[in-house]
């Protein structure tokens, strides 16, 4: 016997707290122990629709009625967890008709234990539908797996979003001897293609690969902060200073400016991080690298105020309004500059101008371990860059992975 509107309620509160779980692991303000608080709430509910077996999976079927990810995610769980094929199916058709929903899929992928995912990921791989070769990567991507042939055969693809997909894999878990093919996708006509493949033969230090990531850099696209975060790290440090010197005063550069100013680490630049946040549209975020450099925590130590009268950032509530973007800042804290300020001129000192910083110390292995253990999770995903550009032997360390994996690893 089971309670209908208790199983009800595990599967719509699983997908809900899913959902903030994926905005989480972008989020500013969110640290490893944040996540494993978050992450054991959606876990409560998967559980509960493990005990309730085969009858959990009407509510799911409901729920894929919405095509929404996180649906999709509590509805993949289920079936896969149970190792039903035909519940399998119906999810895979709701991605099928609205691929958005393919990132609560592929999280589900991350949940569940490999031995759950065995024959199914197998079977994608080999299928002639592009969508489940696409999968069959992911899946290998977020468990960090090494899928043997089968990730040569996705370069080789002729699905530009399984070939991409494929590319980005050979980066992630680094398969240097794929790397001559990689090579040989820097000039792919498709961008998407072209860019992971620069990005990825980066990863493996190739110079070629150095090379066609920085045509990304100055291309506001979906492509640029990523191709900035890893090309800063792994070029001459002098060079990517340059960078940032030839394009500070270019109209449309300052968000890019500011992210690799955080990204070189070098507390030379810190008074002009300080000055930018006199600029209402750029002061948290230049708070941010700020606090990326120095290892600030200005919501901790009461270094924030309230936002700017009059400012408005995202959309308003004026039907006429066009401006429907999300506010890329929202989570961020108003710096007090002020007290920044101050809080510089008594503790630059520690800091050596040249240096590269991390939270608030030279970036070496230990420190991105630490920052890894106790950072937020921005600070985390550049801690994970810079050690796998100390160490290329390793598989890119996934910020995204549940945070019980993630701890494992880190012991």
């Amino acid at each position: 016997m089971i309670i209908e509107h208790i199983v009800s309620q595990h599967a719509e509160e699983s997908a809900f707290l899913w959902l903030l779980r994926d905005s989480a692991i972008r989020e500013p303000h969110y640290d490893l122990a944040d996540l494993k608080e978050l992450e054991s709430r959606v876990s409560a509910h998967l559980d509960g629709l493990h005990v309730a077996g085969a009858e959990a999976w009407p509510f799911c079927e409901a729920g894929l009625n919405q095509a929404e990810s996180g649906e999709v995610f509590t509805a993949a769980y289920v079936a896969l967890d149970q190792a039903n094929n035909e519940w399998l199916e119906q999810t895979l058709a709701v991605v099928a008709e609205t691929p958005e929903t393919l990132r609560g899929l592929v999280s589900a992928l991350g949940w569940l234990p490999q031995e759950k995912l065995q024959g199914f990921v197998v079977n994608w791989l080999k299928s002639d539908q592009p969508m489940n070769r696409l999968i069959g990567l992911s899946a290998c991507s977020i468990q960090r797996v090494d899928c043997g042939g089968y990730l040569k055969q996705g370069i080789e693809d002729s699905d530009v979003s399984v070939c991409s997909r494929a590319l980005r894999n050979v980066g992630e878990i680094r398969r240097r001897d794929l790397l001559p093919l990689v090579i040989e996708k820097l000039n792919n006509e498709d961008p998407c293609c072209r860019f992971w493949a620069a990005w990825s033969a980066t990863l493996l230090g190739d110079e070629k690969g150095l090379n066609t990531l920085s045509e990304f850099y100055s291309e506001v696209s979906e492509f640029q902060h990523r191709a900035l975060s890893l090309g800063l790290r792994a070029m001459d440090k002098e060079l990517a200073v340059n960078w940032v010197r030839e394009h500070a005063k270019t109209e449309g550069y300052e968000r890019a400016i500011i992210e690799a100013i955080a990204t070189i680490g070098d507390p030379v630049s810190i008074p002009w991080l300080i000055s930018m946040m006199d600029k209402p549209e750029y002061s948290r975020l230049a708070a941010e690298s700020f606090a990326a450099i120095t290892g600030l925590d200005l919501a901790y130590e009461d270094m924030e105020t309230d936002q700017p009268a009059g400012f408005e950032s995202g959309p308003t509530e004026n039907p006429a309004d066009e401006e429907v973007a999300l506010d890329p800042d929202e989570e961020l804290v108003w710096p007090d500059q002020q007290k920044i300020s101050d809080w510089w001129s008594s503790q630059q000192g520690r800091f050596h101008a040249g240096g590269r910083y991390l939270n608030g110390a030279q970036i070496t292995r230990e420190q991105c371990i630490e920052v890894l253990k106790t950072g937020y999770q921005r600070q985390r995903r550049a801690a994970a860059m810079e050690l796998a550009i100390f160490d290329q032997q390793q598989p890119l360390f996934n910020t995204s992975a549940t945070a019980i994996r993630q701890s494992q690893l880190l012991e």
